[in-house]
């Protein structure tokens, strides 16, 4: 099986992605699976074992506080970022729908975030004010010290800062992965859970072409706001027992600019999958 770029990518394990992604994790729970490069020199690294308990507490608050499973949606509003990797890994590991909302470069956004209905009621974002009262929305803070939700939360909006942290760390209601339930849609088309390490093998060649056959340490640059194939090579590289290196935008942009700084961030991250 090739992706759009004709490259082979690697066989997806047996059974429910997530479950068997996240199991995966946690055989080897101290080997830096997520780094994160942000603005003002920002750089968080996630373990297995750390990356793990992040996607199970958001599981956990997904699922207890909305009730989210197989059948159900929920909108991703949230740029590049480590965090939206962990937000849609949570969905995804409670057998439920990522809505992703694609922020196009001057900050609007377009696609599924752009006119969703009330009955899809549940909305992960960074810009809580952004969404209606009719929504049920968990706010979520970017920066990495953050304890709180940084500016002012609107009425009835979830603080996933100070919340998270007190949910379980063992999965507890979460029900039986449904491989034919929705697990994302994209451009108007609805992708199953069976199918999902085959879609995202297909959307990370748009970032990272022919990196994601052989997985090792894979630097991530997005250009803009839009992180739908920052997911999926997510996804992509840790089902492969992989790890990513990634970088905001802007960041991204400032490596383009210069090369000898590049170069560096990949020696030191010891990437292998940056061409």
């Amino acid at each position: 099986m090739t992706d759009r770029t004709g490259s082979a990518f690697a066989p997806r394990p047996a059974g429910p992605l997530l479950p068997t992604l996240l199991e995966g994790l946690t055989r080897d729970p101290g080997r830096p699976r997520v780094t994160w490069y942000g603005p003002g020199g920002e750089r968080v690294e996630l373990s297995g074992h750390v990356l793990d308990n992040w996607v199970t507490k958001s599981t956990n608050l997904l699922v207890e506080e909305f009730e989210v499973g197989p059948g159900s949606a929920v909108v991703l509003d949230l740029p590049p970022h480590w965090r939206a990797v962990v937000w849609a890994f949570a969905v995804w590991r409670a057998g439920a729908c990522v809505l992703p909302v694609v922020r196009s470069g001057d900050g609007a956004s377009a696609g599924a975030g752009g006119g969703l209905a009330a009955d899809r009621a549940v909305v992960v974002t960074d810009r809580p004010d952004a969404w209606s009262s009719s929504h049920d929305v968990v706010a979520v803070s970017l920066g990495a010290p953050a304890r709180r939700f940084e500016g002012t939360l609107p009425a009835g909006a979830m603080d996933a800062a100070s919340a998270v942290m007190t949910y379980g760390d063992v999965l507890t209601f979460v029900q039986e992965h449904d491989p034919g339930a929705d697990a994302v849609e994209v451009e108007g088309a609805v992708v199953p859970h069976g199918e999902l390490g085959t879609w995202a093998a297909e959307w990370a060649g748009h970032l990272v072409p022919g990196a994601v056959s052989a997985p090792g340490r894979v630097l991530l640059e997005p250009a803009d706001g839009d992180a739908v194939a920052v997911l999926a090579a997510a996804v992509t590289v840790l089902a492969a027992a992989g790890s990513v290196v990634l970088c905001d935008p802007q960041v991204s942009r400032e490596l383009a600019a210069d090369q000898e700084r590049r170069e560096r961030l990949v020696a030191t991250e010891r990437v292998s999958g940056a061409s």
